[in-house]
């Protein structure tokens, strides 16, 4: 394990300078993204580029066939735990991610009130997922509050908890940054979860909302691990249902997810593993999109954003309705285009939780809001 992380160290320079290369990092998605690039191509233009070893020998790019998980190491592991002690309720994406380094493990504001009774008008519970390197607090910490004060029942955990030295990434570095272990460890730890609610308020079923990587492990928990039975509704946000490009550079995350340990054998803990699960074309999304992007019986809502730089671009969050489920694609900017919210500040768009709020009440929260929410900052420009 010492051995790979100095390994890690070591290769953060490579990684930079594939970012960098031209075409690689130029913050601008081609048009029509290839989503299953060839991978040997790819290992040979990257050979090409490396450099002999001290010792004269020359280093080669090799492609991994990977496992489900995008780690054939198995060496990476994660945990979860309830957030607990309600912080402020906050109204901009900056203040709520200063609030969650300092306060890690709280709670937002309205959730995990283990004593709540969900209402006839409210009669499932809601369970909030956040994203990857982020926490329950600085995610939720603006709907959180709004879904309390509705009448819901609200509940969120930290899932992915994981430290440099198992497979997190330099990111797990800073506290409160969870959603860094493997994916289906977090699709596991998530069905415990929604479990403990279920006893909890005597629900038969929950609702989910996740943000980025949480709407994606909320999906293979309704695939894999026994949630279609049940969660009635999944509404996501910026989520990476099929990978992502980041912004362009869908190459690079390729390379580090295909490739072998030859080369590339320190990319998960730089990273992170989540991290390489998300990169489009990766074993994890062969795995989960395999028979479908949808599973009966559930309506999902799924909410994408024109000006999101992470999950790009930004209609691969959309999915396709297959038997038995409905599936409402909804552009953020559609019908409000002042509002631009990039991949963060999602969370704190008056639309966004607008859109929340009427798909788990449709009849209840009917009005849809249109601010100006700038990019980066959010919440209606307000901290």
């Amino acid at each position: 394990m010492t051995q790979r992380v100095r390994r890690a160290a070591a290769g953060t320079a490579l990684i930079v300078g594939l970012a960098l290369a031209p075409g690689l990092g130029s913050g601008v998605a081609p048009a029509q993204p290839a989503i299953e690039p060839d991978q040997q191509s790819l290992a040979d233009a990257i050979t090409a580029g490396l450099t002999p070893a001290p010792d004269g020998r020359q280093p080669k790019a090799v492609v991994d066939t990977g496992s489900s998980s995008g780690s054939s190491s198995g060496w990476a592991k994660s945990t979860a735990s309830a957030a607990v002690g309600e912080g402020p309720e906050m109204s901009a994406a900056l203040a709520a991610f200063a609030y969650g380094l300092t306060h890690p493990d709280a709670a937002p504001a309205g959730a995990n009130r283990w004593d709540c009774t969900p209402s006839a008008e409210h009669p499932r519970p809601v369970v909030l997922l956040h994203g990857t390197w982020l926490n329950a607090f600085d995610t939720f910490s603006a709907l959180s509050p709004r879904l309390a004060r509705a009448g819901f029942c609200v509940f969120a955990f930290n899932f992915g908890r994981s430290g440099l030295m198992e497979g997190g990434g330099i990111g797990s570095i800073l506290p409160g940054r969870y959603g860094v272990g493997p994916m289906e460890e977090s699709s596991r730890q998530l069905a415990e979860f929604v479990d403990q609610v279920r006893a909890a308020t005597g629900s038969e079923k929950v609702d989910i909302v996740g943000h980025s990587q949480g709407g994606t492990v909320a999906n293979r928990y309704l695939k894999f691990d026994g949630g279609a039975d049940k969660v009635e509704k999944l509404v996501t946000l910026g989520a990476t249902h099929h990978g992502t490009s980041l912004m362009g550079i869908a190459t690079l995350g390729r390379a580090i997810n295909n490739l072998g340990v030859n080369i590339l054998g320190f990319y998960e803990p730089i990273v992170g593993l989540s991290n390489i699960q998300q990169a489009v074309g990766s074993p994890f999304y062969a795995a989960l999109n395999a028979n479908g992007d949808t599973v009966p019986g559930v309506e999902y809502t799924v909410v994408g954003s024109r000006w999101d730089e992470i999950t790009n671009p930004y209609d691969w969050t959309f999915l396709r309705a297959g038997d038995g489920a409905t599936v409402h694609n909804i552009t953020l900017q559609a019908g409000c285009e002042q509002d631009l919210s990039d991949h963060l500040t999602f969370m704190y768009s008056p639309r966004a939780i607008s859109i929340v709020l009427n798909a788990l009440d449709p009849a209840g929260q009917p009005n849809l809001d249109c601010t100006f929410n700038p990019w980066l900052i959010g919440g209606s420009g307000s901290f």
